[in-house]
């Protein structure tokens, strides 16, 4: 079956964003190493079927990638789309085979999160002057969810108020995959939100379900959240990286900095191995470290 590359990808895109209902990012990172793949495949190949496309079509990109300077984490996951892609052509009965048999992922190494310490967190939420606009308010609202919930990106801007118990002080989170979890919420988050909600309805006349909203009323969008809550992180000068995932990576390093078991850090997240909640382990080692070099006697010792 000679099916042209563009209705496949489109085919597999509907799948990721109906099926697997991913985020529009998580989508979009899909289409676009696919994309590449097959661009790479007609110009180096000419006009070649899906059937045609073998191991030495995947080596021969991944070569070119490699000599473009491209990171192995990088490749990683453009080979885990490959996959993903394949898997999903194969179960649709286009190919009776997939070209990733034999690839073999080059090994990266272990990328520690970055995360904002606490003395420099607390600082900037306590001096922190948010305008008295609603943007200063929608500031303040995502930078406390942000932090005190560890949600996504994608997850945030598409809370309902439907998913908050302030009676159970929790919210229900729909992640990725339209996989739901509990996270519980303080006191005082129950009531910034309220507070919100009570502003929200007396400026707008507006039936969006979504909680946060823009200056119009409408639905927060990635990019309105990204860029706002970045404008704020700016003041935390020690912080190289700025971005939203950072407050999740500080979430959940706080909390296996005072005790939180990897499960439970993980069922909080929404991961869906342990293996990707693992990378906290390290900031916990490396504060026990920093307490053994200022309280043990012998620990300057060379």
């Amino acid at each position: 079956m000679n099916v042209p590359f563009h209705s496949l990808l489109q085919d597999f895109i509907d799948y990721l964003r109906f099926e697997k209902r991913y985020s529009a990012h998580t989508v979009r990172s899909y289409q676009d190493d696919l994309t590449q793949y097959f661009d790479y495949c007609t110009i180096s190949y000419g006009s070649i079927a899906i059937k045609d496309l073998t191991s030495a079509t995947v080596r021969s990109w991944l070569a070119s990638l490699k000599n473009a300077g491209l990171s192995s984490r990088s490749i990683n996951r453009k080979l885990s789309s490959l996959k993903s892609f394949f898997k999903f052509e194969i179960r649709s009965g286009i190919i009776n085979a997939t070209p990733m048999t034999g690839i073999i992922s080059p090994k990266a190494g272990k990328r520690l999160p970055v995360f904002v310490a606490e003395n420099d967190l607390a600082e900037l939420l306590r001096t922190m002057k948010f305008s008295e606009d609603w943007k200063g308010l929608n500031a303040k609202m995502l930078l406390s969810l942000f932090y005190s919930t560890g949600m996504r990106l994608s997850e945030l801007i598409g809370l309902k108020e439907t998913q908050i118990d302030k009676s159970k002080k929790q919210i229900k989170i729909l992640g990725k995959g339209n996989k739901e979890r509990i996270v519980p919420i303080s006191a005082e988050l129950v009531r910034s939100i309220d507070e919100y909600k009570a502003e929200k309805k007396k400026k707008f006349d507006t039936q969006e379900a979504c909680l946060l909203v823009t200056e119009k009323g409408n639905k927060l969008y990635s990019k309105y959240a990204y860029l706002l809550t970045n404008q704020y992180l700016q003041n935390i000068k020690t912080l190289e990286k700025k971005s939203p995932h950072i407050l999740r990576h500080t979430f959940a390093t706080h909390l296996t900095n005072h005790g939180a078991s990897l499960a439970a850090v993980k069922e909080l997240l929404g991961h869906s191995s342990l293996a990707s909640t693992q990378i906290y382990t390290h900031n916990s080692i490396e504060k026990l470290k920093d307490v053994y070099k200022k309280a043990h006697p012998r620990a300057s010792e060379k």
